[in-house]
């Protein structure tokens, strides 16, 4: 294994690489210290699996922490600290179907171009607005976890974990560049200053989102944080093209870091006005949920919806701000920016007491310097996990504004089949359905909420692969009364001309899978099985994507996606994306699982060569209809 040196930056140097903006972690936290209540149990916030347990221990709440920050607090993923790392680890049963695919499949594309086997997940995609050959995508890549260096004695791949991903295109999404050198020399377009391996204070980050400025400078904003102690932050590093049409990324600007435990930033999303037009042209905004726990006993508080500004091309950004007025349990924010420079924050969320929560939006129309009072756009039963899968999601808004000014906001709800809203989160009789609504009046009022895919909501799931004999020589049919298809994920973009795109994952083919009685040990993220369990039904996916303008649908996978490949099947992302260029073509951006490939190193453990798992890739698909 080929030695590197990983350059570790003290406190003091990383100070002068980045801008701190604001710590509130003292009087406000203590504040709303009763403001709700877990009942006697006690919680260790200091790490990540203690506020999980927190947020999800208290009753009635329907948000919860991102599904990232929910999968880094699970332990599964980073399996121990390897004392024999030279011992080569001969795998079980690599769980897999012959019902999926082998590779990403034209016209698709995979943006992901590591070929050691990482996972990356969770996508956002943004186009340069004076250039439409010119994409960057953002993405959670766990390439470090399956480098093959070493720092000491110790694998390179023990101290990897989610960080922050980028790619890019130069030619419309026809190829990507560029990935990071299995061992370590070169870290390609992995955001630097954030996590440990480039150069950052952090063990892992991720939760991307992309936007690009006006004069084509692109920004990404995501988290830095620790599993197993209180540091966290919201960071945005500011990118820059050379004339040859090359990345590089500057140094990130940490926003509301801080160290205490009462503390957890969650889910960034960023925004440029990057209209000619505009008074405020060249502002950036990021909004994000900063969740808020008692330090005595750990009890989470409330979850109100932040935001800072920058008026100096990312150098630096304001004190941040909350927002959301008496909307104080929150989650999932999307800032978007109209024409005239007005800013839109879209987010989902409750008031106290309140029955059920809302799709709430504020705005701005002095560059962020005032907000509104919050408009309710529409209630939402919060998803949860679709029938027939094990993976984490959520109701969070996607969003954007037209030229014309008219708003379009996209969510996730619990659906009676019957229709109108579920009166509970439950699959039984209901399902999850992406809905949109629009304002053409500032976001004063909104349309009826309709459905992004109404012929797949109107369908069932389709059954594949059945019939299939159980172990105990039972037989496995497909079943008997097919399902409702589920739509979840939308995404939104609105191009230059006007044109509309949205897009969602479907849920509708359903096939056996079988599932693992015993993981090994190290359990390669649940790919690894020592005894092989009985056959379920599994749902997969496929991603749709609708032109609001001409009435077209089209599915945009060539293959179905089966969620069951890393992380034990729980998380395949948080959202997909999707970005519409000045030439009206759209650049749908999804988590997708049809792709193979050989897999050397996985988080300080070395498996046998050959060892060959599906891994979660990120793909696009350029087109227009």
């Amino acid at each position: 294994m080929k030695r590197i040196l990983i350059v570790c930056l003290a406190a003091a140097a990383l100070a002068s690489l980045t801008i701190l903006v604001g710590d509130w972690s003292g009087a406000s936290a203590a504040a709303g210290a009763n403001a709700s209540s877990n009942g006697n149990e006690t919680y260790d916030v200091n790490t990540l699996a203690g506020k999980v347990a927190s947020v999800n221990g208290t009753a009635g709440l329907q948000i919860r922490l991102s599904a990232f920050i929910e999968s880094e607090a699970d332990t599964t993923f980073q399996e121990g600290n390897n004392s024999s790392p030279s011992t080569l680890i001969m795998p079980g049963t690599v769980l897999s179907s012959s019902l999926d695919g082998t590779s990403v499949l034209p016209p698709d594309v995979a943006a992901s171009q590591d070929t050691a086997g990482a996972p990356q997940n969770e996508t956002a995609i943004a186009v340069d607005p004076n250039n439409s050959q010119r994409i960057v995508a953002g993405l959670n890549d766990y390439v470090t976890a399956t480098w093959t260096c070493t720092i000491g004695t110790s694998p390179c791949s023990a101290f990897g974990d989610g960080y922050s991903g980028t790619y890019f295109s130069n030619d419309g999404g026809a190829t990507w560049c560029c990935a990071s050198k299995p061992d370590g020399s070169n870290t390609g377009t992995l955001i630097p200053g954030v996590e440990l391996l480039v150069g950052g204070p952090y063990h892992a980050g991720g939760d991307p989102s992309v936007a690009f400025d006006s004069h084509g400078h692109v920004f990404y904003a995501g988290l830095g944080f620790d599993r197993t102690m209180p540091d966290n932050t919201v960071a945005v590093n500011r990118g820059t093209f050379d004339a040859s049409g090359r990345l590089s990324w500057g140094s990130p600007v940490f926003i509301n870091q801080t160290t205490a435990p009462s503390t957890l930033n969650d889910k960034p999303w960023l925004t440029a006005d990057a209209h000619a037009a505009s008074p405020f042209r060249d502002n950036v905004y990021v909004t994000w949920t900063r969740f808020i726990f008692n330090p005595a006993n750990g009890h989470f508080v409330q979850s109100p919806i932040a935001v800072a500004v920058s008026r100096d091309g990312g150098q630096t950004f304001s004190s941040p701000e909350l927002i959301g007025g008496n909307v104080l349990y929150s989650q999932g924010s999307r800032p978007v920016v109209a024409s005239d420079g007005t800013v839109y924050v879209f987010w989902d969320g409750a008031t106290r007491l309140a029955t059920l929560g809302n799709i709430w939006v504020v705005k701005s129309t002095d560059g962020g310097k005032s907000w509104s009072k919050p408009v309710a756009v529409s209630p939402v039963v919060d998803i949860i996990p679709v029938a027939d899968t094990a993976f984490r999601n959520n109701s969070y808004p996607a969003a954007d504004v037209a030229p014309n000014g008219d708003i379009y906001v996209a969510w996730d709800s619990m659906m009676s089949n019957a229709g109108g809203l579920c009166t509970g989160r439950t699959n039984s009789g209901c399902h999850a359905a992406s809905l949109y609504s629009k304002s053409s009046d500032g976001g004063a009022t909104w349309s009826a909420p309709a459905l992004v895919l109404p012929s797949a909501d109107a369908s069932t799931r389709t059954a594949i692969g059945y019939p299939v004999k159980q172990r105990d020589d039972s037989t496995l049919n497909a079943p008997a009364t097919p399902r409702r298809v589920d739509t979840l994920f939308p995404a939104v973009s609105v191009s230059a001309n006007g044109r509309v795109y949205m897009s969602a994952y479907a849920a509708d083919v359903v096939s056996p899978w079988q599932t693992c009685a015993k993981l090994g040990s190290p359990g390669l993220s649940g790919n690894n099985c020592t005894t092989l369990g009985p056959f379920i039904n599994n749902a997969r996916l496929d991603y749709v994507v609708t032109d609001l303008t001409t009435g077209v649908t089209d599915t945009v996978t060539t293959q179905p996606i089966n969620t069951r490949y890393f992380f034990s099947g729980g998380f395949i992302g948080d959202y997909t994306d999707i970005a519409a260029g000045s030439d009206d073509r759209f650049h749908a951006f999804w988590t997708d699982t049809n792709n193979v490939q050989s897999i050397d190193w996985f988080v300080g453990f070395e498996w046998q060569a050959g060892t060959r798992v599906h891994n979660q890739d990120v793909v696009v698909l350029s087109n227009s209809f």
